[in-house]
């Protein structure tokens, strides 16, 4: 079969990608070594929903890809989700300088060029950062994803599910990482013995191991990315005055120490949006278009459950208008169920230095179309700003194969400065909802008795270093000592305090501690490590809450939550 001319593979090109609807402009094809400005290669602004992959060795450009596309999107009216793990992309609140360097690039490629800003929100998970605060609390965030947090494996995990629906049905809230430690400890001690055993599944010793993990997280400091205020996912859904979308920018300055959290907890912000949002079937743009950066972080190691969360999720989340890019380095990353869902693909450069590196390599090149290049050479001959593409047109068909010389972005590509981040952030409508942690009552305050009787108001907390609180540690870590970690505790025993007695008495009958009637859970409880657990113990059978229906990784919506 005869090669085809140039002149072939750049009609080629231009008839595949001629569309009618509003588009996403990428760049300009590159045909045997050529830039062809009248060969543009566009994105259609409808398919986006269709998902994409955004893959390519690191230094090959894909962080300013997602910039380019995020503020063509934008002036669209599409808001848009990055996580910013590098800083680079809050440069997008600050309009870019126009020198002879960048302006003789885009003027090869036929780009008019002008220097913008566009409206960012800046977001800091569990306020690691500077940005509103980012949270959510252990019930919303659900078994699923909290035990890839704690790396646990498929029977802890299994495990962690029997404990949230335990809380679930016994109205225990979970909000912070102690709510779930109070519970796992209540299980694991003396009078939840029964209960642990009514579970079924669930072994004193994988509790143990479970509580063992939590103890990390909290002496890690992540304590401060669960709690309240929630942040509710519909504000990644907001557009400017102007009608431009407005970018949802979440750092993690952190991430080096915390990729598995940052990963999971982007997942938390999907996942909740799927639970949320209402089927809009096929639209004319997208409601949201969400950049999951570092998406391998999301796969190693993950479990069944878990990937099929992902997966399903992926499958689903498109009626509902939102489009989800993965940004890794080679396709070998994202498991083939996922990626199999992904119609739209940018794919940067490879580097071939090692035989895995060549296998990764050769499993790329034969994921694309039968097209007009040598993939492979193309793959790792390709320069910075280059890529080669391939997406669904408008009537849902791939588009012909192009190595695509990329488009500038118009603001920075780097970071915006620290004074103009902070008086974004300082200026936020978010600040005033998210700024200030809150800690309401919850199943820890419910378990240790420190529900103010008879004003369903949380009674004030001990101080540290206060003696009651004092003790309260002391003995937890006693009984980590010697249940969990299997070794006799050198601290001593507290004397008891005159009048404690008294103080973990029940209510009067007929009304809980919250100041509630039919004995509500926390009327049931005394305090932690007093009678008051034997009460618990007593009550659970028949003081049954109304459990959580949660979605499909675990997580609970917020309709339900309320």
């Amino acid at each position: 079969m005869a090669s085809k001319s140039t002149a072939d593979k750049v009609a080629t090109i231009q008839k595949g990608y001629t569309l009618e609807g509003p588009t996403i402009e990428l760049g300009a094809a590159i045909i045997d070594g050529e830039i062809h400005k009248d060969a543009p290669v566009r994105l259609p602004l409808a398919m986006m929903n269709r998902h994409g992959l955004v893959a390519g060795a690191t230094g090959t450009g894909k962080t300013v890809t997602l910039h380019m596309m995020a503020e063509q999107l934008s002036a669209a009216g599409v808001p848009v989700f990055l996580a910013d793990i590098k800083g680079d992309l809050s440069g997008l609140a600050t309009a870019a300088t126009g020198t002879e360097k960048l302006l003789a690039r885009t003027e090869g490629i036929g780009q008019a060029w002008a220097p913008k800003t566009f409206p960012v929100e800046f977001l800091a998970l569990g306020g690691d950062g500077n940005g509103i605060p980012v949270r959510a609390t252990i019930t919303s965030f659900g078994p699923i994803l909290l035990s890839r947090v704690m790396e646990l494996n498929d029977t802890q995990e299994s495990s962690l599910q029997l404990v949230f629906h335990f809380a679930d049905k016994n109205s225990l809230e979970l909000i912070d990482l102690k709510d779930l430690r109070a519970v796992i400890q209540f299980l694991t001690s003396d009078e939840g013995k029964d209960e642990l055993e009514d579970l079924g599944g669930l072994s004193k010793a994988t509790a143990g191991v479970i509580l063992r993990e939590l103890v990390t997280l909290e002496a890690q400091g992540m304590e401060k990315f669960f709690g309240e205020p929630e942040f509710d996912t519909a504000e990644l859904l907001c557009t400017a005055p102007d009608g431009r979308g407005v970018i949802s920018c979440l750092e993690l300055p952190t991430l080096q120490t915390k990729p598995m959290l940052f990963s999971t907890f982007l997942m938390w912000l999907l996942a909740d949006l799927f639970e949320e949002l209402p089927e809009a079937g096929d639209l004319d743009k997208p409601k949201l278009v969400f950049f999951l950066d570092e998406a391998h972080l999301l796969f190693n190691g993950a479990s069944k459950a878990f990937l099929d969360a992902i997966t399903t999720t992926v499958r689903l989340i498109r009626s509902k208008g939102v489009g989800i890019f993965f940004v890794t380095q080679t396709p070998r990353d994202v498991p083939a169920e996922v990626l199999g869902q992904l119609a739209n693909r940018v794919q940067h450069a490879l580097r071939a230095y090692t035989p895995e590196d060549a296998k990764a390599l050769k499993a790329t090149v034969s994921t694309f179309p039968i097209n007009d290049y040598d993939l492979e050479e193309t793959l790792t001959s390709a320069g910075i700003g280059e890529a080669v593409i391939t997406v669904m047109n408008e009537k849902g068909a791939p588009t012909p194969v192009a190595l695509t010389r990329l488009r500038a972005p118009e603001s920075v590509m780097g970071p915006s400065s620290d004074a103009l981040i902070s008086s974004t952030v300082a200026g936020s409508a978010l600040l005033a909802k998210y700024g200030t942690a809150v800690d309401n009552v919850s199943a820890y305050e419910k378990i240790s008795g420190k529900a103010a009787a008879g004003t369903g108001a949380a009674a004030a907390p001990t101080a540290p270093g206060s003696a009651g609180n004092h003790d309260d540690v002391d003995a937890e870590a006693r009984r980590i000592e010697e249940e969990i970690l299997g070794r006799p505790s050198s601290r001593p025993a507290p004397a008891p305090e005159r009048g404690q007695e008294r103080a973990t008495e029940r209510p009067a009958r007929g009304q809980d501690a919250g100041g509630g009637t039919d004995g509500g859970l926390a009327g049931a409880v005394g305090g932690a490590l007093g009678g008051g657990l034997r009460s618990m113990a007593r009550s659970l059978g028949t003081q049954l809450g109304r459990e959580l229906l949660r979605g499909v990784f675990g997580t609970a919506p917020r309709r339900r939550r309320r």
